[in-house]
């Protein structure tokens, strides 16, 4: 019984070797770490757990691990994969469809620094006078601008550097924009914001749960049909 056992364990562990070894970002446990392919970069970054890993379903490259923004490529395929998740499912998330909320409220024209903001939408959409794109503040904990009745923009803003409770997220950290009603409805499309950074020296990619969610159910289903085809 004990000679069986001792075969058994070497062959064991030959197959455990085969096994690229797997780790997590420090700031965002939920994003994966492969070795990747020595022509592409180092290290391969993936929502999915999959090995080998699905190059064009990556997140991006690094050279190092942990990646910095210096060591970090976004991947495109991924990022136009992310906006067209986010254009279907953000307008039901429902930390916007709060902020959204709150933006309509009483106190929404007196929160955060609308002025800054409402100087970017008129860049994007220069056919609006100032009085349509313009509102007087933030609109909850991830920024906006307008409010109090008189509808405007919220931002969808990466978790990994919220800002004070009020004011606008960094560029950097603003994936886009959604139109608000007065009544506090989210209306029409997400907007990218241009400014966006996959990886900071803050982090990576935080989404809400329900976003992240509805990414990895998309991502699953690209991952399949790249398998048969």
């Amino acid at each position: 019984m004990l000679a069986s056992t001792a075969r058994f364990v070497p062959r064991f562990a030959s197959a455990v070797r085969f096994v690229r070894a797997v780790s997590t970002l420090p700031t965002n446990p939920h994003i994966k770490v492969f070795p990747a392919d020595a022509s592409r970069a180092s290290f391969l970054l993936s929502l999915l757990d999959s090995q080998p890993p699905n190059p064009r379903l990556a997140i991006g490259f690094a050279t190092q691990d942990p990646p910095t923004p210096q060591t970090f490529t976004e991947n495109q395929s991924f990022l136009n994969i992310m906006y067209e998740v986010l254009a279907e499912h953000a307008p039901q998330d429902e930390e916007l469809l709060a902020q959204a909320r709150a933006f309509a409220g009483p106190g929404g024209a007196s929160l955060g620094a609308g002025g800054i903001f409402g100087a970017q939408q008129q860049h994007r959409r220069g056919n609006k006078k100032p009085s349509e794109t313009t509102g007087a503040g933030g609109a909850s904990g991830q920024g906006g601008a307008g409010g109090g009745g008189r509808g405007g923009y919220i931002h969808l803003s990466d978790s990994r550097n919220p800002p004070d409770f009020g004011r606008i997220a960094w560029p950097e950290d603003i994936i886009g924009s959604l139109e608000v009603d007065p009544e506090g409805n989210i209306i029409g499309n997400l907007q990218s914001s241009g400014t966006y950074r996959m990886l900071t020296n803050e982090g990576a990619l935080g989404l809400s749960s329900f976003l992240r969610g509805k990414l990895l159910e998309r991502l699953r289903a690209e991952e399949d049909k790249d398998r048969n085809t």
